[in-house]
């Protein structure tokens, strides 16, 4: 069974910075990107950055700029920085690993969230 653990949520300043992290365990193929999304209550959830196995990172337009991310595809880690956190309600992070699983078709897996709340 894979399992990704997000952790680092938590509650934050406005402006504030915050560190997340995920790791992949358990029986995977191989991973070619790693990535987090968010949710918000209420809200579909969107895509905000990915780090790929070819050194390549894409960013969401809403964070770009003030996110990084990066991902160790050896030891199935993959972090975000969030920097210039803007002020608003809760949003549940949720951390992404593509790649094949053990019968080489292609998964998408999921972690189970975090929370990052941004308060004055």
């Amino acid at each position: 069974q894979v399992q990704l653990v997000e952790s680092g949520g938590g509650l934050v300043r406005p402006g504030g910075s915050l560190r997340l992290s995920c790791v992949a365990s358990g029986k995977i193929g191989g991973l070619y990107a790693m990535g987090w999304y968010r949710q918000a209550v209420g809200r579909q959830r969107e895509f905000i950055a990915t780090s790929t196995n070819r050194d390549t990172t894409d960013y969401a337009d809403s964070v770009k700029g003030r996110f990084t991310t990066s991902a160790d595809f050896v030891n199935k880690t993959v972090y975000l920085q969030l920097n210039s956190l803007k002020l608003k309600k809760t949003d549940v992070y949720y951390c992404s690993a593509e790649g094949v699983g053990t019968d080489r078709s292609p998964r998408q897996y999921w972690g189970q969230g975090t929370q990052v709340t941004v308060s004055a």
